[in-house]
């Protein structure tokens, strides 16, 4: 029986994600590079990021609703960035409390 995994972060996938992103790290699209190797900027990535920004819209239920997915990196302490951040750009002012261990991570 597969385990499962319940806490926040990383999730469980299906194997054939995982044997597809295997084989794309040894050899991606038969280039002979992995996936890992190749530029970010050339036709092969740019394909795959077009892709999943589609994916991940179709998924919520935005396309064509003037919406773009972004992938960034950061977590939970980028997001509390952004919630001060979009105030500014919205109202061009904003405060930010720390309260502790999330706010100031």
């Amino acid at each position: 029986m597969k385990k499962h995994n319940y806490s926040a972060g990383p999730c469980i996938l299906p194997q054939e994600v995982f044997e597809k992103s295997a084989q794309a790290v040894l050899n991606f699209n038969q280039s002979g590079l992995s996936i890992l190797e190749i530029s970010h900027r050339s036709k092969d990535f740019v394909a795959v990021m077009e892709e999943a920004r589609a994916l991940a819209l179709e998924l919520l239920g935005l396309q064509g609703k003037g919406y773009q997915a972004l992938f960034l990196h950061g977590g939970a302490s980028l997001e509390f960035l952004m919630i001060p951040y979009n105030l500014m750009k919205v109202n061009g002012k904003a405060a930010y409390l720390d309260t502790g261990t999330w706010a100031n991570s």
